[in-house]
């Protein structure tokens, strides 16, 4: 039995209408900067007379939004939104689905260890992350290539995307810990989520009240910023140790409850 395959299959339908999302969301969004840079209007102009809320959450003033790559650069907010919550609802329900669908039974007496079967949900998961993480990656080279009429932008969506998948990866760890920690696995894609959103507040509340800066470090939304990565040109170090980390201890987490979960559930 190849827990592998089976994993691929059964996910493979979300993964396409994930996909389909993201296209949308790259198409449409980038089609209201063509509107914006054909109107003869500025769209740096547009975006200054919002509130100073709105354009601290958006880091509006921290790009040129008359470039294609500025205007991505927004859109890239909630392209990580969309693709965080994915990965730890894969994560989460890769690891509690068995108990949900009252199968854990029958493939915990396969010739097969625990450790076998956990490492080939894991493996399924990271492959679907990795190829919603390529989709956004190729859509949006065509798509702000198109829009941008010869601006280089692949170095900065590159970046982005790096950034992305690293914010895939915790979160989807985070999902997998949850489901094999918790009493009841059914809930923890709920839980998953929930703390995604918890962090995406705390993320715009730093946003709108500088005071609360030294909080950043208890939010990964805060730590591949598309207004921090484009000027600097790369991560910071900090940020990236801060994220092994957590993948580190999310991914030890998994292994060692999971070989710990009762059976009869």
């Amino acid at each position: 039995m190849n827990v592998f395959i089976i994993e691929m299959k059964a996910h493979r339908k979300s993964l396409i209408i994930w996909c389909i999302f993201v296209l949308l969301m790259v198409g449409t969004g980038m089609s209201k900067y063509e509107v914006f840079s054909t109107s003869g209007q500025s769209i740096n102009d547009v975006m200054s007379k919002l509130p100073k809320v709105v354009q601290a959450i958006f880091g509006i003033g921290s790009f040129d939004l008359s470039k294609a790559s500025g205007f991505y650069a927004l859109l890239f907010l909630y392209l990580v939104l969309m693709t965080t919550i994915h990965a730890a609802m894969l994560g989460a329900n890769i690891i509690s689905k068995e108990e949900r669908d009252k199968t854990t039974e029958f493939l915990m007496v396969k010739p097969i260890s625990r450790d076998k079967i956990i490492t080939a949900k894991l493996s399924a998961a990271f492959v679907n992350i990795i190829i919603l993480n390529i989709v956004t990656l190729i859509s949006s080279f065509v798509i702000v290539g198109y829009f941008g009429k010869g601006e280089s932008v692949t170095g900065d969506i590159t970046l982005l995307m790096a950034g992305m998948l690293i914010l895939q990866l915790m979160f989807m760890f985070i999902g997998t810990a949850l489901a094999a920690v918790s009493k009841h696995p059914k809930t923890s894609p709920s839980v998953a989520t929930g703390i995604i959103l918890v962090a995406y507040l705390l993320s715009t509340a730093i946003d709108i009240n500088l005071k609360l800066g030294n909080l950043r470090y208890l939010t990964p939304f805060k730590y591949f910023e598309a207004k921090n990565l484009i000027p600097s040109g790369g991560f910071e170090p900090v940020f990236v140790i801060l994220s092994v980390s957590i993948i580190a201890v999310s991914l030890s987490a998994t292994y060692v409850f999971y070989r710990k979960r009762d059976l009869n559930v």
